[in-house]
């Protein structure tokens, strides 16, 4: 007797997919307290306020004299030179018809509403062995002074929890005086790779590899990638394609890390034991996703921790990880806005062949502008990410002609 076969279910849409997993990634409640040096990449915990005004006093700009404009009201005024200030220390107050020396970042003295760069000045000596400066250019009020909290407020929120801290970030905490920063912890992420046709560079030389075997090139990149995110990895090596050594290793990984991260096995044949090895010890997602390279997915729990399973081609692995797992290890430090950005770029390439599933395409920047394609955009060429700094984001059923505006993620935005 016929059987009608299942219908398969409609690949999923990126966005979609990116959503539902979004919505599981609930934010590590721990905490903990790192020095500023060392936060880098870390992701704060808790609002930077700043006590103080930064810059604390009105300060000079520039290498000049401090004056009163009432006392310039024309150029080739000469003035005393009453005091000088460095920056440091804190000057007198300026008297009426003198200037002050002042250099970059010394306290303005009370009195003085303006600076004048040194060069618009002449130092000149008096007839009783003093020092006075003819000044040659009418000051405007203000000018060359910097603002006490021109830059931060005093009561100002100067980072907000959920940033994710860069080196510019660094510098602000410091300037408001912060020694330490409170920071989610590291996420901890258990890595491994399924496949018996896997070799590690190292154990067996290229002239030596058995037919039908592979070096595993996916377990260097996404650890790479994972310590970018801010992860503690632990790697648990190539695990054999035996449904008890899965188990074992989903077990073993499962106890004490937040996600489990895993790359091949995720389909559904004979040697891809993923699936019911996940699903003996927790629940599996097997998501077919409308995204090329990277439609196999899947997401899913192993006790207290999340799975996820990334496609066995080295690019979808790549591609999925920036996209999908990316966001998913950021929400889980607190950061919100977790969506690489985009930007608008000319194409100087031909795409004649629209694709169902919403295409990313390996490209960089032309020396002339616009972006070039590479040769080759199959999901096992990995030499397409190393040569490319990027991918047009390509909606399904869209060709590209020379000239057309595109969507452009640099892959910074993915790692």
């Amino acid at each position: 007797m016929n059987t009608l076969q299942k219908p398969r279910p409609p690949l999923k849409p990126l966005d979609d997919a990116l959503a539902d997993l979004l919505a599981q990634a609930q934010p590590l409640a721990e905490t903990e307290t790192v020095a500023t040096f060392d936060a880098d990449g870390r992701v704060l915990a808790q609002n930077c306020t700043s006590a103080l005004h930064v810059p604390p006093l009105d300060n000079s700009s520039m290498d000049g004299y401090a004056v009163r404009c009432a006392d310039v009201g024309a150029a080739g005024v000469v003035l005393a030179v009453s005091q000088r200030i460095a920056a440091g220390s804190a000057g007198e107050p300026l008297a009426p018809g003198t200037a002050a020396r002042i250099f970059t970042g010394a306290p303005v003295p009370a009195g003085a509403d303006a600076v004048l760069m040194q060069e618009d000045c002449e130092a000149i000596a008096t007839a009783e062995g003093g020092v006075a400066v003819r000044i040659n250019a009418v000051p405007q009020p203000g000018q060359w002074i910097r603002r006490a909290g021109e830059d931060i407020a005093r009561g100002t929120v100067v980072l907000a929890a959920g940033t994710r801290l860069s080196p510019a970030e660094l510098g602000l905490a410091a300037s408001i005086g912060l020694h330490q920063l409170q920071v989610a912890r590291r996420p901890r992420v258990a890595l491994f790779s399924t496949g018996d046709e896997l070799v590690m560079p190292g154990d067996v030389p290229p002239e030596q590899m058995p037919p039908g075997a592979i070096y595993n090139s996916n377990r260097f990149f996404l650890r790479a990638m994972l310590l970018r995110l801010g992860c503690e990895v632990t790697d648990f090596g190539i695990v054999p394609d035996r449904r008890d050594a899965t188990i074992a290793a989903l077990r073993e990984a499962s106890a004490a890390h937040d996600l489990i991260l895993t790359s091949g096995g995720v389909s559904v044949g004979e040697e891809d034991h993923i699936k019911p090895a996940v699903e003996s010890l927790g629940r599996l997602d097997l998501w077919q996703i409308a995204m090329k390279p990277g439609k196999p997915f899947a997401y899913g729990t192993v006790g207290q921790a999340h799975f996820m399973g990334l496609p066995g081609n080295p690019v979808s692995s790549f591609v999925t990880f920036g996209l999908l797992v990316r966001p998913f290890v950021l929400r889980l430090q607190g950061v919100s806005d977790v969506a690489p950005k985009r930007i608008a770029a000319t194409a100087r390439f031909d795409w004649p062949r629209a694709d169902k599933r919403r295409e990313f395409l390996r490209v960089r920047h032309h020396a002339e502008g616009g972006l070039e394609l590479f040769n080759n955009q199959s999901s096992g060429v990995l030499t397409s990410a190393a040569w490319g700094d990027g991918v047009v984001d390509n909606p399904a059923g869209q060709t590209i002609a020379a000239g057309d505006t595109v969507q452009y993620i640099a892959f910074s935005e993915l790692l």
